[in-house]
């Protein structure tokens, strides 16, 4: 995928592995929050970006959805599979600001830009900019930033007598699962790729006996870990398993962790967030030939028995 240089599309390839052919992630350059004095909390006026299909952007779905935030943040989609100009709205474009692809977004924010244009975008209806596009920083801010507001479900998934808790695992997940599974698709030799393969499943079977005592992975409370995991778990054998190479075992094949993900996919306002036809639109429709596979079939609706630990 190509990318922005002072506002211009290129569409030549970007690098996005090292010298040893490992892959690596950029840094995020909105960084800012709702709740500031440049972005305050009030209805209607915030809007997310968002691809359907990457693990990313769904999370900020998913939280829009759980935490009740509709009131209070619109949201367009682009279509799944990229093309020659990144991601697309399709010829009709956004109803929002009319882009046709994401890179208008960013052009929109800043007509010089040069970066990846990535989803999600949390984007300030009233000042015409983005406010963020690292989900991590967005999906935090949701926890509780419209907490006080009518309707807003106060549930918080960032809980403070597990902050460490959390913040230990959202890192080895992020290293090992959530980007471990990119290391080992876009991997480009054979050892970068042995590396990832091995910590990706070293961390799976890790985290498949540590729930094998309890529901969730602090305990009885779903926290903000449990759904970064979720986003990954619940694309994984629909598309990382395959496309990714990530093959040595299923989520269905893991004791704990299949179930475990079925209860979170059975959480109120979590299966109408997951979007299958999406998942493998961005992973396999985005490569030529664009053939989307018609399985796997998953029953995430099953009954599960996590309610008993």
């Amino acid at each position: 995928m190509g990318m922005l240089v002072d506002g211009t599309w290129q569409d030549q390839e970007v690098p996005r592995t090292n010298a040893e052919g490992a892959f690596i992630r950029n840094e995020s350059p909105y960084r800012d929050v709702i709740g500031s004095p440049l972005f305050p909390v009030e209805a209607d006026r915030y809007h997310l970006f968002v691809n359907a299909g990457c693990p990313w952007a769904y999370r900020t779905i998913l939280y829009r959805s759980i935490k009740k935030l509709q009131p209070y943040l619109t949201m367009s989609y682009t279509l799944p599979a990229a093309g020659k100009q990144g991601w697309t709205f399709g010829e009709q474009g956004e109803p929002l600001l009319g882009a046709i692809h994401m890179h208008d977004v960013y052009t929109e924010a800043n007509d010089k830009f040069t970066g990846r244009c990535t989803v999600p975008v949390l984007w300030d209806k009233q000042s015409n900019t983005i406010v963020n596009n690292e989900s991590a920083d967005i999906i935090r801010m949701f926890d509780s930033a419209f907490d006080d507001e009518p309707g807003v479900n106060p549930t918080r998934y960032y809980l403070t007598e597990h902050a460490s808790e959390i913040d230990a695992l959202n890192d080895e997940i992020y290293t090992t699962i959530n980007n471990g599974v990119y290391r080992c698709g876009f991997s480009q030799s054979q050892a970068a790729y042995d590396e990832a393969f091995d910590t990706l499943f070293e961390t799976l079977g890790k985290l498949d006996k540590r729930l094998g005592d309890q529901r969730y992975l602090c305990g009885a409370s779903i926290t903000e870990s449990d759904w970064r995991l979720f986003a990954t778990l619940v694309r994984f054998d629909v598309a990382y398993y395959g496309q990714f190479k990530c093959n040595l075992h299923r989520i269905v094949d893991y004791p704990n962790l299949w179930p475990y993900m079925r209860d979170l996919y059975q959480q109120p306002g979590v299966a109408e967030t997951v979007d299958i036809a999406a998942i493998k639109g961005i992973y396999y429709g985005s490569r030529a030939p664009g053939i989307l596979p018609r399985g796997p079939d998953i029953n995430f609706s099953e009954h599960h028995t996590r309610a008993v630990l």
